[in-house]
């Protein structure tokens, strides 16, 4: 076996039987080794526990433990998501190839290949603790310039930002970056003292360093000078937005709105703290953009009788910002957040392509595929997906929407040790239980559909409660008619049906039952207490899932699509879902003839 490349800068060396993460040699035993060339060789499927003990202890008698121990060990080294379970049946190689680096001499050097830079959070050297909210600020606003650098890829503050004191010792091979920049921050009054140094990760060697000595007025030109310097240390051309126009007191208070587990109670505080910055600073652009984001953020949890006036607002925001920045990410995410479900999807996609080419970077970045799946590009989506968690890898969210990504492209076993990382990581997020639900019933492992179901009985699901019905359908007879019912009931009190009721009611079975529902009911929003919230609320993505087929295979399937305005946006654009190369009659001829059928009509 020749070099294998992998995601995230590994490169696995089976003549020499080394791993290398970003340049750097890495220990890992014998048999460790062994199992990862095996799970290598037969990426494209589920290998069996039986075969690895067979290959990797030839003729000796072991314990399944020790493949756990093993398993556990390579997962250490390359990412949780590195290799997934299958319960009841093996493991499976999920970390995607990558390409070789154009010189296989240094494969992290930026001569040789597109450097990746990981900003770490500042050290606050002032007495004052609340100042490292000031130092993480410089930290931040240089990630901001930095990204917009060509051909240099900028990990996430999420992610860098997580590494701490001590903790910086392994920023370079957790991150799996080329390059490290850190410093420290010490402020008294209105002086302060930056330093800044730039580190080559593989060789630990410093390329750049400086000190500023400057008043606290000019931190904004500090933090300029810093880019720059790093900028040319890179050899890229340096080309920037100065977005600041606030005074240090604002800039604090900016800075402490940012946060941290996007809990709407919490979104709504930093949201408070913004509109007071955007009065006092109005041509603070960050502040703007950021405003603009987290209420867009909340659009979805909000009445659908508040959204018209909600979407204004974000839109005005927006604007703002974009006069002052015109590749402001927060505020183009902003914008994307709060067009309609269904029925603009033209709109929507010249929205999303402007997302999608602006320079810099933003937590908006991460979103571009699950908006992306709304009008079936699913494998494109996955890739946009794949790409984004490799820049912000360690945060939730992101894993989440990686998780998602590979669900929805029918990677169900990949997608599961992301969901179960979360789910014992972050106890408190209810949409990591309901997919994982999911999953594993999709897979009909009901074991772990047991276990997992007790679980979400003492956490709540929120707007996923939907699932746990799903699940018990699939799971036994009995709990199908009973869903049969409850579907039924619905729509005889609402009058409406939402896409995803439409999908698993195909799913289980009940492919005429979705389908006479269509005739009958509208696909939208009532206005009334039983509307579905949260940011999966009758949008489109769940109609393209992979695993889920049975209502894309009927070809009364375009006619549903073109009341919800998608066949005008695939003709339109020409950018049709996977699925047209997919369903068992001609995709593209039904759409053309189905194009005339009355669109859904509510105003969102």
């Amino acid at each position: 076996m020749n070099a294998v490349f992998l995601t995230g800068g590994a490169e696995v060396r089976p003549d020499e039987r080394r791993l290398l993460v970003q340049g750097k040699a890495v220990a890992l035993g014998a048999r460790a080794f062994d199992l990862l060339l095996v799970l290598l060789e037969h990426r494209e499927r589920v290998v069996g526990k039986e075969e690895l003990l067979e290959r990797v202890w030839p003729g000796v008698e072991v314990e399944e433990n020790n493949l756990t121990v093993q398993i556990s060990a390579l997962r250490k080294v390359l990412g949780a998501g590195a290799i997934s379970t299958v319960t009841g049946r093996g493991y499976r190689f999920t970390l995607p190839l990558d390409e070789p680096p154009r010189s296989a001499a240094s494969s992290v050097a930026a001569a040789s290949s597109s450097p990746t830079l990981a900003v770490l959070p500042f050290e606050n050297l002032s007495s004052d603790a609340d100042m490292q909210f000031f130092s993480d600020g410089v930290s931040e606003e240089i990630i901001q310039r930095l990204s917009r650098i060509p051909d240099v890829a900028v990990i996430s503050r999420t992610s860098s930002f997580q590494f701490r004191g001590a903790d910086k010792a392994a920023a370079a091979d957790r991150l799996r970056c080329s390059h490290l920049l850190d410093g420290s921050i010490q402020r008294s009054a209105d002086r302060m003292r930056v330093r800044a140094q730039l580190m080559d990760a593989a060789s630990g060697r410093m390329l750049w360093s400086d000190s500023y000595d400057r008043g606290v007025e000019d931190i904004f030109t500090v933090q300029d000078d810093i880019a720059r310097s790093i900028a040319s240390a890179l050899e890229r051309t340096f080309s920037g937005v100065a977005t600041h126009r606030a005074d240090p007191a604002n800039y604090d208070l900016y800075l402490r709105s940012s946060p941290r587990s996007y809990a709407p109670h919490e979104v709504r505080t930093s949201l408070g703290l913004l509109e007071v910055v955007t009065e006092r600073a109005p041509d603070f652009a960050d502040a703007w953009g950021r405003v603009a984001y987290l209420r867009g953020f909340l659009h979805p949890y909000l009445p659908f009788a508040d959204r018209a006036a909600n979407a204004a607002r974000v839109e005005r925001e927006a604007a703002t910002a974009l006069a002052l920045d015109p590749g402001n990410i927060d505020a183009l995410a902003a914008r994307c957040f709060v067009a309609a479900p269904y029925g603009a999807f033209v709109e929507g996609a010249r929205r999303l392509d402007a997302l999608r080419l602006a320079p810099g970077s933003g937590d908006g970045r991460r979103y571009i595929g699950w908006f992306m799946r709304h009008t079936g590009r699913i494998r494109e989506a996955l890739a946009e997906t794949e790409h984004a968690f490799r820049l912000d890898a360690l945060d939730p969210m992101s894993s989440n929407l990686l998780a998602l990504a590979r669900m929805a492209n029918g990677q169900v076993a990949e997608a599961i040790p992301l969901y179960e990382d979360l789910v014992a990581r972050i106890p408190q997020m209810s949409f990591p239980i309901s997919s994982l639900l999911r999953a594993h019933a999709l897979n009909e492992d009901w074991d772990s559909v047991d276990r997992l179901l007790a679980l979400a009985a003492t956490r709540p699901l929120r707007e996923f409660q939907d699932t746990v019905p799903f699940v018990r359908a699939k799971q036994s007879p009995e709990h199908l008619d009973a869903w049969r019912g409850a579907f039924e009931a619905h729509m005889t009190k609402t009058g409406s049906v939402d896409v995803a009721r439409l999908v698993y009611a195909a799913h289980l079975g009940l492919v005429e039952d979705a389908y006479r529902a269509t005739e009958v009911a509208r696909l939208g929003p009532t206005g009334g207490a039983e509307d579905i919230m949260g940011p999966d609320g009758y949008r489109t993505a769940i109609m393209f899932q992979k695993s889920m087929p049975e209502l894309r295979n009927d070809a009364r399937f375009p006619r549903l699509c073109a009341r919800l305005g998608l066949v005008d946006f695939w003709l339109a654009t020409d950018r049709w879902p996977d699925c047209a190369a997919e369903t068992p009659y001609d995709f593209k001829s039904e759409c053309a003839k189905a194009q005339a059928t009355e669109r859904e009509a509510f105003d969102f």
